[in-house]
């Protein structure tokens, strides 16, 4: 195969009922305006966080990084756990951080300045290192260098101290958008002083809360060959593992007022050669119906995709779907557990 080109691209249709998923700062649902009208969305990053979370039910913990102002805490853990003195491995965790020109908050030393990824992995060697007082500029580098988990060669990592600690995000997630027009809606509630003393019938407290219901049009792809140089022999599975959670995933914004949970209507993967293809031009004219957008929306997916194959893209080299049926496309009909097998199966053989 030609190794400079390998794309794993997830189209999911997905109804959510009422609820606010997604805040932005004034407390109301997140929206944008697309193809002239009013639609709902969810941040990428709300999405990314949820399938960060559920990463921990996939992936063994050694597996995964944490992005944390404490990493010299995470460092000196390690060396506590192996005998050190608490406030001696206090003291030579900060100071490898700053052999490795991390910036330190000017406030409290044992915190980073800003927000850092690091690995699992990237904790053991530096907590290693000054177990071997080996600890130098160029080690430590290299240590915060060298193994990225699974979720920084995903998401990426931006270290303004250093590019050269950077990673490049092998995996990018659209905002996700309704299919159709929305509108938003006010939900009035009251609730009651249990131990209230008088006669007042009068509520203990009352407001308002913004939501409103959508069928979503959720895009994402992955850079297959991107993610093998990061992750190498574990790429087959951190793909199937982002797969599951993108699939199953979803934001916790006021689950408890609208237990808003649901399961996609439809996943639509390709594995591709070429380039990724986003398909939400599909719904830039918005669905219409009063019976409901999930099977109209796939249908308009599935009319829009054939025409871009056909005018520009070409079919993808492989096309799984779960859910509906892709026969139309000539996507292959399974189950999730199946597409998940399929697609580890597919990567380990094809990519090397």
């Amino acid at each position: 195969m030609d190794n400079s080109r390998y794309y794993v691209d997830f189209h999911v249709i997905q109804t959510v009922p009422p609820s606010c998923v997604n805040r932005d700062d004034t407390g109301r649902p997140k929206t944008a305006t697309y193809g002239g009208v009013h639609r709902a969305r969810v941040s990428s990053q709300a999405w990314k966080h949820a399938i960060r979370v559920m990463f921990k039910d996939i992936f063994a913990s050694e597996k995964l990084g944490l992005r944390t102002k404490y990493v010299a805490k995470l460092i000196a853990d390690k060396l506590i756990f192996s005998g050190m003195d608490p406030d001696e491995a206090t003291k030579k965790s900060v100071n490898a951080l700053k052999t490795a020109e991390i910036t330190t908050s000017s406030k409290k030393e044992d915190m980073t300045g800003a927000l850092f990824f690091i690995s699992a992995m990237q904790v053991e060697k530096l907590a290693e290192l000054i177990l071997n007082d080996a600890v130098d500029k160029k080690t430590c580098k290299e240590a915060l260098k060298n193994l990225p988990s699974i979720d920084i060669a995903l998401f990426g990592r931006m270290v303004a101290d250093d590019v050269n600690l950077n990673v490049d995000a092998a995996c990018q997630v659209a905002h996700s958008i309704s299919t159709h027009a929305i509108q938003d809606e006010y939900d009035y509630f009251t609730a009651l002083d249990d131990y209230k003393q008088t006669d007042d019938a009068g509520a203990g407290h009352l407001g308002t809360m913004e939501f409103n219901s959508s069928t979503l049009y959720r895009y994402a792809t992955v850079n297959v060959l991107d993610l093998f140089k990061s992750v190498g022999a574990d790429t087959p599975d951190a793909v199937a593992g982002f797969a599951e959670a993108f699939v199953r995933s979803m934001p916790t914004g006021k689950q408890n007022s609208y237990a808003n949970r649901t399961l996609p209507d439809l996943v639509y993967v390709t594995i591709r050669e070429d380039q990724p293809v986003n398909l939400s031009g599909a719904f830039e004219e918005p669905v219409k119906s009063i019976n409901g957008f999930a099977k109209k929306s796939c249908e308009k997916l599935f009319t829009y995709a054939e025409k871009i194959y056909a005018d520009y893209s070409g079919k993808p080299k492989y096309s799984f779907v779960v859910g509906y049926d892709g026969a139309n496309i000539g996507a292959e009909k399974m189950c999730i557990n199946e597409l998940l097998d399929r697609l580890a199966k597919i990567i380990s053989e094809e990519v090397r």
